[in-house]
């Protein structure tokens, strides 16, 4: 059975995060958006919880080792004029993510696809059927 591999933004080992995930010290990444990967005999679904963005917010892309890289990125600004003391407020407002993933070997990387609705981000992978599976495996002679 394959199944994706998620790979965190964290680049320390278990053993450091262990040490720094506790009570009294806050998460760098409590902000990550919630990710669901399931699968079925035809594909692979992943879903990102995405409130408030929108397709124009996301990147998703193939990375020099051929992961699977999704990226999201909102910025807002908001300003309001207060028309008695004649001063502009301004709140900015910024997130960003980005989740790499190795793909099994049977995940169709060419049929992608990905739609935002309902705040969550919605990827379909289709699985390679047997043939062209066994198209895409190389072997290496020994000379």
């Amino acid at each position: 059975m394959n199944s994706i591999v998620r790979r965190g933004q964290n680049w320390a080992p278990d053993v450091f995060n262990d040490l720094f995930n506790t009570d009294w010290m806050f998460r760098t990444n409590a902000t990550a958006p919630a990710i669901n990967i399931s699968e079925s005999k035809e594909m692979y679904k992943i879903e990102v919880a995405a409130a408030g963005m929108t397709k124009d917010d996301f990147s998703i892309h193939f990375d020099e080792d051929n992961n699977l890289v999704i990226s999201m990125e909102k910025k807002l600004e908001n300003v309001k004029e207060n028309k008695e003391t004649r001063y502009l407020r301004r709140e900015f407002s910024y997130s960003k993510f980005e989740q790499r993933m190795i793909l099994p070997n049977d995940a169709d990387k060419d049929r992608i696809q990905a739609k935002v609705e309902h705040g969550v981000l919605n990827l379909s992978i289709p699985k390679l059927d047997e043939n062209r599976l066994k198209a895409n495996m190389k072997t290496i002679e020994v000379e």
